[in-house]
Order: structure tokens, then sequence, then C-alpha cells
């Protein structure tokens, strides 16, 4: 999945493809209440702005019973308020991937309005062989770069705000250009679960044929589970019949006012039979702070960079 964004930066959105990311800097480790060494001044958003954010987004998911759902879920969550009100959003994302024969470690940033991320990149590799890296890779608003050059993997277009996207569903999925589709049930090990399709306008993103399923939980409203599905660098239309992947929810902390899972496990999801018994992808989130300041001076290119592009582009 890609690039998605709101409405003041290009959309960036998710991407799966394999990471295992690590803590870096900031001397920080453990989820829990984040880190407070940033400046306040720094990490204040305007009161007016979040109430802007927050009566748009609520006017937005109200229209119809898939929204009100995802709002429900949102709530359960933190709530808008708490999500608008963090400048960033900061972790370690450890991800492996098998079938990719890929496995990262980074500590990413991502500053929350405008969708600009870098991450320090501590290791790449195969699947069992991930080895140690002094790298880094970003996207600026404008373009997707990483350093060293010679690097080719992890995709830096597709990587950049995939942690990001996965962590933050619910809040994410309330930007501008979503759709929602109330679902019949469906269940989890026999537990019905109430249930949302999210869909994305045109041009919306680097892959706007991207589908979310949510599995919500009737009495707690809270994310349990997704399925999605990849378009990144495929013609496809919205309709496509792709593979779709189910991926487990876990381990929820509360941070900064935000519950979100720490833990994710992948399986092959088939229409009749369900999820697979196979792990296909996992991923742990670790260090999490919504508080932590943004070094824009990080989205730089260092000499030693290569500029990725969409598969389509020249």
């Amino acid at each position: 999945m890609p690039l998605r964004s709101l409405p003041l930066a290009p959309p960036h959105r998710l991407v799966i493809g394999g990471a295992l990311l690590l803590v870096v800097a900031l001397g920080v480790t453990g989820c829990g209440t984040g880190d407070s060494s940033s400046s306040p001044a720094a990490n204040v958003v305007l009161e007016d702005e979040v109430e802007r954010r927050v009566a748009d987004a609520r006017n937005r998911l109200s229209q119809n019973e898939g929204g009100q759902r995802l709002l429900r879920a949102i709530e359960a969550h933190g709530g808008l308020p708490a999500w608008h009100r963090a400048p960033t959003s900061s972790y370690t994302w450890t991800y492996a991937n098998k079938g990719a024969d890929l496995r990262f470690k980074s500590f990413l940033v991502v500053d929350n309005r405008t969708r600009r991320a870098y991450h320090d990149l501590l290791a790449v590799g195969a699947y069992d062989d991930a080895r140690p890296v002094d790298a880094r890779f970003a996207w600026t608003g404008e373009r997707a770069w990483i350093a060293p050059a010679s690097l080719k993997r992890p995709n830096p277009r597709f990587w950049a705000l995939t942690g990001f996207y996965f962590q933050q569903i619910p809040f994410v999925l309330a930007d501008p250009g979503a759709r929602y589709e109330a679902l019949p049930d469906d269940s989890i090990d026999g537990t019905p679960h109430d249930m949302v399709r999210v869909t994305f306008g045109k041009n919306v993103g680097d892959s706007p044929d991207d589908t979310y399923i949510l599995y919500l939980d009737k009495e707690t409203g809270r994310v349990d589970a997704i399925r999605y599905t990849v378009s990144y660098g495929r013609e496809v239309g919205a309709d496509a019949d792709l593979p779709q992947t189910f991926f487990d929810y876990q381990d929820y902390v509360t941070v900064d006012g935000l519950t979100v899972p720490t833990r994710f496990e992948g399986y092959a999801y088939d229409e009749d039979d369900g999820p697979g018994d196979a792990l296909r992808n996992e991923a742990v989130a670790d260090s999490i702070s919504y508080r932590r300041s943004f070094d824009a001076s990080k989205l730089e290119p260092p000499k030693n960079a290569r500029v990725v592009s969409l598969p389509d582009e020249t």
C-alpha cells in the first residue's frame, strides 16, 4: 500500500512488504507514557485547528452507518480530539515477511498533519539474515529517498508511511477522501464483529484501489483485526479481485491518550475459509510516543541518497 495524507500534504498511505524496526537515538525503550524530552512549545497543536479538524471529520463520518461505526471505533481508541492534538507519531516498527524474504528495523517519526516522515534504518536483509546498517529514508511530501543509494530494499516510497498507517488505524481512516460501507457481521473465533469497509476516492494516495475491512468489537467498538488488499504498482480497478491479508491486532497500550496495538500478525484470507493458519507477516511496535518533536532537517536527502518514484513514473 502507498502514501496517503491530509489536504495540506500529498496523499500517502501504507504498504506491506516486510519490516522490522527497532529503537534508535532518543534513548527510550518500551511502550507506555511516551517521550517528554522534546520542547513543549514545538509540540502543541493550536486548539482552533484541533476543533476544525474534529468537526470536519465528525461531519463526514456521520453521513452513513459505516462512517458512524468508524467514528465509534475512533472514540474507543481515544477520540478525534486526542488524535488531532498529537503533533507526531513515533515508534520502532518491527516487521518481517517470509514470502517476500525481507526483514528490516527502523525508528520512524511522522508529522501527523503533513504526513512527512523520516526513518533511521537500523537493519535490513533476508527474512533469516537481517544485517545492521547505517542508513536513512524519508518522504518529504514530494519525493521519497533512501541513503545510501546502494540499498535496494526497503522501498522508501512504499514504506515511509506503511507502519504509521497500520499503527494509526482507525484514526487515519477518518482522513478526507475515504469512503465507508457497513457490512454484515463477520466472526473472529466464533465471535461476531461489526464490520466496515473503507475504500478511497480516485487519486487518493499512490494506490487508491486499496481496501481495508475492519473487525470492530460489538461491545467496545475497538478494532480487533483488519483485512486489507495492496494495489501498489498494479494497474487494477476498484473492483479488482486482489488477494486479502487478515491482520490481527494485539496487545493494546494507551500512550498520550491514544489506545494502539503493539503486535500484528498477518495471514492469507480466503472468502470461504477465512484466515489461514500459516503466518504471512508480522510486526511489533515499541517506544511509542505522540509527543516527540519533528526534526525537519532529516527530510533533506544526503549526497549519497537515491530518489525512488512510483513504478509507472520515469
